[in-house]
């Protein structure tokens, strides 16, 4: 049975994806790179910012870029972030019935608990795992696995849920089972390509999944 539950932040339980792609033609631009449309840019969202930056601008030291990136994100930030549907009302009520849950994200610190406190998800997560925390972010094992010894949690008793392959790929890394987000901007037969053990069409299926009753609306 699953009794703790992971998740990635960007894509998968907060509305960031306007924000980003948003930003990256932004940098694209302002910097006259190759242009790139949104669907060049999507495939790569999920891996680090210095990596998705390296593949958009071909160059190798990013540091200007991401200071431009950041910049020009946190300013757009509160005007872009929306809700997805469900989140607050089935996490909220995960908490209420014991579930143990955390974040594993390829953000920095500072822009992951901006969103979750703009949403207040914070409350109900007793780890948070961000890029800054690990020396090998995500599809590497080590953010599932600081989370795990931060939490005392079981593998074989672990969920991680997330919205693209690096989620996925981390998790069978790690030991944990995996389940993908059907609202990805990926979309689910990518998803379904990493072997996930599931896969979420809204955020309600969790409670099929941890084995409780749904709650009622």
């Amino acid at each position: 049975m699953i009794n703790t539950v992971l998740f990635d932040l960007d894509g998968t339980i907060i509305d960031t994806n306007e924000l980003i792609i948003t930003t990256f033609l932004h940098v694209i631009e302002k910097h006259g790179f190759k242009p790139r449309t949104r669907e060049e840019i999507i495939p790569h969202m999920g891996l680090t910012l210095e990596r998705q930056l390296q593949v958009f601008s071909g160059r190798e030291d990013v540091v200007d870029l991401v200071a431009d990136y950041r910049k020009y994100n946190r300013e757009r930030h509160d005007e872009l972030v929306r809700e997805f549907p469900q989140v607050k009302e089935v996490i909220s009520d995960l908490h209420e019935r014991g579930i143990t849950m955390g974040i594993v994200t390829t953000k920095i610190k500072e822009t992951t608990m901006l969103a979750l406190n703009m949403f207040g998800l914070k409350p109900y997560m007793k780890s948070i795992v961000t890029v800054e925390d690990v020396r090998h972010p995500k599809p590497h094992p080590e953010p599932i696995l600081t989370a795990l010894q931060e939490l005392g949690a079981d593998p074989a008793h672990t969920l991680m849920v997330g919205d693209s392959a690096a989620d996925l790929q981390c998790a069978k890394a790690a030991g944990v089972q995996a389940a993908g987000v059907a609202w990805s901007l990926k979309g689910e037969a990518v998803l379904r390509q990493y072997n996930p053990d599931y896969i979420l069409q809204e955020m309600k299926d969790l409670y099929g999944i941890l084995g409780l009753e749904p709650v009622r609306s």
